[in-house]
């Protein structure tokens, strides 16, 4: 499989797909990490351009960390990411040049406008991927893609459907190891954000197990029942580490026995 995971800014792949990328690119899969934006305002005391470059540079790590077969940060600016037709054709052509089996992207409902605009603009792309007259320096695809979204937490207007769960125990510290790559995020501005700054050791040790601590998410019950669905009830009660992901009707909208063969993990 060729799959590439497109986020809004340079975390955003490996926060919702890392373990399962850890071990699609195990498999031999071709993976690759695509950031829409270059992640230039997050952060409190660098400057912008610092920060570009600091989060370029991470993304990498985490990507080596990974395993992954390719990294790519956009020069959109971070904060004013808008759905227009010339990001569009970026997308479809990014689309296109990986030959890609499998996209995955935020759901268009989310507090971040980075993350919604980057939905719209693969959903925009899901169709147009195929039209050989659209974007015609590159090749069009002639079956459509299996397009899915990245698990979140927003209930309206419509809470997020686990389709397909892939456990991750196996993959979790290499997980960590690439949310751990993204220092200036995890350590730094997301606690800095949530009001927690000084709750964040300094001692790499500590700080790794208070990363472990925090992006421990509890299975839901839903998600519970679809991994049971995938890996039989005795085996899905032991799971402790999973990622969740949603098809979008946009794209190919495989039947359950056909998802499981596309994404055989």
């Amino acid at each position: 499989m060729r799959i590439i995971c497109i986020g809004a800014h340079p975390d955003d792949c490996e926060i919702g797909f890392g373990g399962t990328a850890a071990k699609a690119a195990a498999l031999g899969h071709a993976v690759k990490f695509l950031s829409v934006t270059n992640g230039a305002a997050g952060h409190h005391l660098h400057s912008p351009e610092a920060t570009a470059n600091v989060r370029k540079q991470e993304a990498q790590e985490a990507a080596q960390r990974l395993g992954i077969a390719e990294v790519e940060v956009l020069e959109n600016r971070d904060g004013e990411l808008a759905p227009t037709l010339e990001r569009r054709h970026e997308i479809v052509r990014q689309i296109r040049r990986w030959e890609a089996d499998v996209v995955l992207t935020h759901r268009p409902w989310d507090y971040h406008p980075d993350h919604r605009y980057t939905s719209q603009l693969v959903q925009d792309s899901a169709y147009l991927v195929m039209v050989p007259h659209v974007c015609p320096d590159t090749l069009a695809i002639r079956r459509n893609t299996l397009f899915l979204y990245l698990e979140d937490q927003f209930h309206l207007p419509a809470r997020f459907t686990p389709e397909l769960v892939v456990a991750i125990d196996e993959t979790w510290d290499r997980k960590l190891d690439a949310l751990d790559a993204h220092a200036s995020q995890v350590y730094e501005w997301l606690p800095r954000v949530d009001g927690r700054l000084d709750e964040v050791p300094h001692d790499a040790i500590a700080r790794r197990e208070w990363l472990a601590k925090e992006w421990n998410r509890p299975i839901d019950h839903c998600m519970r029942a679809a991994l049971a669905r995938r890996y039989g009830v005795e085996q899905a009660a032991e799971i402790q580490h999973a990622e969740a992901f949603q098809i979008c009707e946009y794209g190919r909208r495989p039947h359950r026995q056909e998802l499981e063969g596309i994404f055989p993990l």
